[in-house]
């Protein structure tokens, strides 16, 4: 005799939460994000579909094996996973369950998803995130990123929360959340000057339909960098000037 799962239909789709590295593709164009774990080979788009991370002809989920995407059911459980040492990066994620999913105790694993907010946790430093940048590792073809301030991005590869969101598509919200503000920032903005929470259009990498936030958070980010130029140079400048006075 076998065992038949009960069918649910919900008149919506389940939510749920997950964490994840967001990732950036080698010529800049697209953004993404990748599994902390079996399916962490496969980068992902805010709207898509599971693949069998073995290789096999199935649709996932199918029960006998692992693929398809994965999420738990409450909030404080995937933040719980930020906790440890390998995961203190990701971003969490809440996403919709789409199509067929399978239900667990803790969670689904299920054939496809949108990811609806990704919540960027505080810079290395522990100030609050302003960009996310090259994190020093990635897949063939995509960089990881990591949360960054303004003044840790410096001269590494980065995009802003709203770049992100643009180049992710699909109306995905970038939130910014945790870390340290210095006294007398502007209220609802953190401080390196970027909006808490930004929303990019529908139409993905599109720079005319950037707003007000939006342009506050790239400019915010262009400054750091310019900040840091200017004191390389200043530095090397010195260098020059001890090196004339020697001679």
């Amino acid at each position: 005799m076998r065992l038949r799962l009960p069918v649910e239909r919900p008149t919506e789709p389940p939510t749920g939460y997950k964490i994840a590295h967001p990732v950036l593709s080698q010529d800049g164009t697209r953004a993404g994000f990748t599994g902390v774990s079996l399916g962490g080979a496969l980068p992902y788009g805010v709207l898509d579909d599971a693949s069998c991370v073995y290789g096999r002809r199935h649709r996932p989920p199918v029960r006998l094996c692992d693929c398809g995407f994965h999420c738990v059911h409450d909030r404080a459980s995937a933040e719980a996973l930020l906790c440890t040492a390998e995961h203190r990066a990701a971003v969490l994620l809440e996403v919709s369950v789409l199509g067929a999913y399978i239900r667990f105790e803790r969670g689904f694993r299920y054939a496809r998803q949108r990811v609806h907010t990704a919540t960027v946790g505080p810079c290395g430093c522990g100030g609050r995130a302003a960009a996310l940048a090259d994190a020093g590792w990635g897949r063939p073809g995509w960089r990881a990123l990591a949360p960054a301030c303004a003044g840790c991005v410096r001269a590494r590869t980065s995009v802003s929360l709203a770049g992100f969101a643009g180049l992710a598509g699909d109306g995905v919200r970038v939130a910014a959340a945790g870390g340290r503000m210095p006294p007398g920032g502007p209220a609802g903005v953190d401080g390196c000057g970027v909006p808490e929470e930004v929303r990019v259009p529908e139409v993905a990498g599109a720079p005319e339909g950037f707003g007000v936030p939006e342009l506050v958070a790239e400019a915010a980010l262009l400054q750091a960098r310019l900040d840091w130029f200017q004191t390389q140079l200043a530095r090397l400048g010195d260098r020059g000037a001890e090196g004339g006075a020697e001679n």
